[in-house]
């Protein structure tokens, strides 16, 4: 069990575990949970009915939120020519081919979030699987970081596009902001992105997506937020 500090517990002692929260009465709950001294992080937990081993049950697309997470983004883009001009010309923080790709395997350099590939580079950065696989960075079709058209991926991604992917349990985690976000900006990012998840039920599915939909800030307790309403009209 992780050990929590006496802050969270303070934290915790505002929220009513068994509860489930409106949207509203959500955010404003895990704002004031957010106690720390710095700008937290504002998580969404969502813990599904999907079978992960299963491969018409696996949930991996990218959505974009309305107002951003607030995180600045460390864009990787693996092309040549016109298309990595493209790229810095989005504002892409690394371009590169061979000299990044024997950067990653020989220095372990991982320093960016997002990585993003025209289709021919992939066999270059193939042989980086084992390496990027894991932490989730591999560019892929599905989750937007392969594509031709680099110049709008970049530009996506760094306006706040992230990708939702379910874990080997198959739940789903992602940043909808910060605490310094007004209350509204952190509702209509919420609601888009539970929105935007839901339409990716897989149609194998049967009976509700969600078992739990929970917010946290970084360093504080998980607050439950009841979609019921949202989960009704997809039934």
């Amino acid at each position: 069990m992780p050990k929590h500090s006496k802050r969270y517990f303070e934290a915790r002692k505002k929220v009513d575990l068994k509860a489930k929260y409106t949207f509203e009465n959500a955010i404003k709950l895990v704002k004031e949970a957010a106690t720390a001294k710095f700008d937290e992080t504002i998580e969404l937990h969502l813990c599904t009915n999907i079978n992960p081993k299963k491969a018409d049950q696996q949930i991996r697309q990218p959505i974009s939120l309305p107002n951003g997470t607030g995180k600045k983004i460390r864009t990787m883009v693996f092309a040549k020519g016109e298309n990595a001009e493209k790229a810095k010309e989005a504002g892409a923080d690394y371009v590169g081919a061979e000299d990044y790709v024997e950067k990653i395997q020989n220095d372990n350099w991982l320093e960016f979030d997002v990585a993003i590939a025209t289709p021919d580079m992939m066999r270059v950065i193939g042989r980086l699987g084992r390496v990027l696989g894991p932490r989730g960075l591999m560019p892929s079709p599905k989750s937007g970081t392969v594509t031709q058209d680099i110049e709008s991926a970049v530009k996506d991604f760094k306006l706040g596009k992230i990708e939702a992917r379910n874990d080997k349990t198959g739940n789903i985690h992602l940043v909808i902001g910060k605490k310094s976000f007004k209350d509204e900006m952190l509702i209509e990012n919420l609601k888009s992105a539970i929105q935007q998840i839901m339409s990716l039920k897989p149609t194998s599915l049967k009976g509700r997506l969600f078992q739990k939909v929970s917010v946290a800030p970084a360093m504080g307790p998980g607050i439950k937020v009841d979609v019921s309403e949202y989960e009704k009209a997809k039934l």
